[in-house]
């Protein structure tokens, strides 16, 4: 009975890792994509410039390692900091910033209208 439970706990645990993992992956990569936009232009110039570069050793395949190297450098710095981040044990559910991944709404201010500090102390 003992050892039943220990199983069920462990595989518990281990789909809390990985399900905490492809969260992390998911917001990293959206992250990348939106707030890195000008980390990717900078990466896709540096490897137009080295496609052209390398054109004259390799004529064949120089676009399509570039292109590889740039795609698998990114897919990897992302799968990194997923793993480092899941290990630590740093659920996206802690994190302050993330509240649009979980639904939780940050609170709005009320509506002050222009007129309103004219008129609303106004007592008939």
């Amino acid at each position: 009975m003992v050892s039943a439970q220990s199983s069920n706990l462990g595989k518990t645990y281990s789909l809390l890792m990985v399900k905490s993992f492809l969260i992390w992956t998911f917001t990293l990569a959206v992250c990348l994509l939106v707030v890195g936009f000008p980390l990717v232009v900078l990466m896709a110039t540096v490897g137009c410039l080295l496609s052209i570069v390398l054109q004259s050793v390799m004529p064949v395949s120089a676009v399509l390692l570039v292109a590889g190297a740039l795609i698998m450098f990114n897919v990897m710095a992302v799968a990194i900091a997923a793993g480092v981040l899941t290990l630590k044990g740093v659920h996206p559910s802690d994190v302050k910033w993330l509240s649009w991944l979980h639904g939780e709404a940050e609170q709005a201010q009320t509506t002050v209208y222009a007129a309103c500090p004219l008129t609303c102390d106004i007592k008939l």
